[in-house]
């Protein structure tokens, strides 16, 4: 489509839940709900659609090694366009990932600079691995380099006592946090237990990811303070292998993760019900493949919540939450359609018809 051209995007346009249009027009890569006064060349798409999907747990330039080379970061973020996902919070990687902006056929990311992890406590070449005297400088190192948020590595399994175990200690996490917000940045941590919520959630954190170790008692702190939650249900599932290789050596943490797997639907609806904000992210860029936003709300759904809330977690709601637009007059007209309405079924998100990104279609 050239710079001239328009696109007639027409059946049902999804432009909030309940807000269902006609048809949108989309002139010079700008969405308008009203026919521009002599349009020529122009391409008429049809079909239900929907704001570009978000991906809010997502790892473009990293694989299970560290680092990716810019053809696999740009196959990564690839395989996520076509897939639907077109804003994507990249929640932490160690690859250079600013000329993707420049780049009108990739989604748009939201960066978290890189993870922040305890020595020896994460992954490796994943993070920048330091001590808590450290976090304060590395957090406002991490939010001057990212695009509004940070990411801390919350636990991780702590070889000495063979468990999970909170990584920071209070003292290191409230200085840190209260710093990123200084700097006009929310923060969020991987999290699989319960360890170190509470000291995080008091702390002012804004999100946890994963949040598998979201407890009853923890659920009225979340909801008090407004954290939202990214349970990354399609990481979850690999729970029961992770657990079936540590299981010789850690046999005390193969027995706590096999627990939080099986409970994740629970913890999830519980907190959903409770009214916490829940998002979709796939956690896509470490261990699994990038493209699974689809099976990501379809997940949100098996928990039990609802498919027009499982719908606006990757889309109407997440963008607001993100602040970024979706199909409001003027808005850059990235958005995906699909053959039929995914409130009804979000099955169908596996199976976009096309997908428009900055105007052009591209998928």
């Amino acid at each position: 489509m050239s710079d001239h051209a328009v696109l007639h995007v027409k059946g049902r346009v999804l432009v909030g839940p309940e807000d269902v249009r006609d048809e949108l027009w989309v002139v010079g890569g700008r969405i308008a709900y009203e026919r521009p006064t002599g349009a020529r060349d122009v391409r008429t798409v049809e079909g239900w659609a929907l704001p570009g999907l978000v991906d809010a747990h997502c790892h473009v330039g990293l694989d299970t090694h560290g680092p990716v080379p810019e053809d696999v970061s740009e196959k990564q973020a690839l395989t996520d366009r076509d897939a639907g996902t077109l804003l994507i919070r990249d929640a932490g990687s160690p690859s250079d990932t600013r000329w993707i902006d420049d780049r009108d056929d990739l989604p748009k990311i939201i960066r978290a600079g890189r993870h922040i992890a305890r020595t020896r406590r994460y992954i490796r070449n994943f993070a920048h691995e330091i001590e808590p005297d450290e976090l304060v400088a590395y957090v406002a190192q991490e939010a001057r380099r990212g695009d509004g948020w940070v990411k801390l590595v919350g636990d991780w399994i702590d070889r000495d006592a063979g468990d999970l175990t909170a990584c920071w200690p209070r003292e290191a996490v409230e200085p840190a946090i209260a710093e990123a917000h200084r700097l006009g940045a929310r923060v969020t941590a991987h999290c699989f237990a319960a360890a170190s919520l509470r000291d995080l959630v008091e702390s002012g954190i804004d999100c946890i990811e994963h949040a598998t170790g979201l407890t009853e008692d923890l659920i009225p702190l979340f909801v008090e303070r407004g954290v939202a939650i990214v349970p990354t249900l399609v990481n979850i599932a690999t729970f029961p292998r992770l657990a079936d290789g540590g299981e010789s050596k850690f046999p005390r943490w193969s027995a706590h993760m096999r627990r939080l797997h099986e409970r994740r639907y629970d913890t999830v609806r519980a907190a959903y019900d409770a009214g916490v904000p829940v998002y979709v992210g796939t956690d896509a860029g470490g261990s699994l493949a990038h493209g699974l936003v689809a099976a990501e709300v379809a997940e949100l759904v098996t928990a039990g919540i609802p498919p027009v809330e499982a719908l606006s977690a990757t889309a109407w709601g997440a963008r607001k939450w993100l602040g970024r637009p979706g199909l409001t007059e003027g808005a850059p007209a990235d958005l995906v359609v699909y053959d039929g309405d995914p409130r009804a079924d979000v099955r169908v998100l596996a199976a976009p018809r096309r997908v428009v990104l900055n105007g052009q279609v591209v998928g």
